[in-house]
């Protein structure tokens, strides 16, 4: 691939999704973009790459922004944020909402669902303290395709695994076949929307507690503090952001400080 190549299709990607394409990571335009360039009968990346640059089919172009970012999840990933939103955060959120019983979450880039569905099955377990309120888990991401696998809520064998403990996987997803799939209770605490971090982020209205892990790692500093800028104007004064264990907010935005002296979450400052 020459200069002029990576130069274009890394910017091509930046431009769609934020994703920064350092020379070194190079290798995953290969590994991402090879099937894609099968699929389509393209000899390899340079034929792909030239195609990109002389049609400019918007179609072609989603395609390959999706084979970039698309990443894998797996369900109550890294346990810690999930215990301290059930442990630390929610206790507050039921206390301080106790009028209005009323409670949004967001998981921005949610893949192929699992981040939403764990957050579910935590309030399902909570449903005794939850009586009569109304819960709602919004899950994001820029691929279509991952969205309709977290939609159809189906995961194999090796995926309900990782991380899924055995007493919640029989007492919430049934098995289809080779398949399990999440049970209807869950699934109906969580809507998906095609949604691009990159946009205005109002649409998506209020929330009260956002996990945004493992998202910014692959952004630009710029892209970074516009983002976590955003997302402070989506909560309230007591609102809570969860970041990925290897993200923070020090020297990106002064809209958040972190929180409680855990790692990886943040109020508003």
């Amino acid at each position: 691939m020459t200069p002029e190549d990576f130069q274009f299709i890394s910017k091509l990607i930046k431009e769609r999704s934020g994703l920064v394409l350092t020379e070194d990571k190079s290798y995953l335009l290969e590994s991402r973009l090879m099937p894609v360039a099968r699929k389509r009968g393209l000899k390899g990346l340079e034929e792909l790459i030239s195609t990109l640059r002389t049609h400019k089919e918007e179609a072609f172009i989603v395609e390959v922004t999706e084979a970039m970012t698309t990443n894998e999840s797996f369900f109550f990933r890294d346990n810690k944020p999930f215990d301290l939103f059930r442990d630390q955060v929610m206790p507050e959120m039921l206390k301080n909402r106790a009028t209005q019983k009323s409670l949004r979450v967001w998981c921005a880039a949610a893949s192929s669902g699992q981040e939403p569905y764990s957050l579910a099955i935590i309030l399902k377990e909570m449903a005794a303290q939850m009586a009569g309120w109304k819960a709602e888990i919004i899950g994001t991401d820029i691929s279509k395709d991952i969205l309709k696998k977290a939609q159809d809520g189906l995961y194999s064998q090796f995926e309900v695994q990782r991380g899924m403990p055995i007493q919640m996987l029989m007492k919430y997803f049934e098995k289809q076949d080779e398949l399990w799939a999440i049970k209807p209770e869950i699934k109906e605490l969580v809507q998906y929307r095609f949604y691009n971090l990159l946009d205005s982020l109002l649409p998506l209205g209020k929330f009260d507690v956002v996990f945004c892990r493992n998202v910014l790692i692959y952004f630009d500093q710029e892209t970074k503090g516009k983002v976590l800028d955003q997302i402070s104007t989506l909560l309230p004064p007591d609102g809570v952001l969860f970041l990925g264990g290897a993200e923070t907010v020090l020297g990106i935005s002064d809209k958040f400080k972190p929180l409680q002296g855990q790692r990886g979450i943040y109020g508003l400052a």
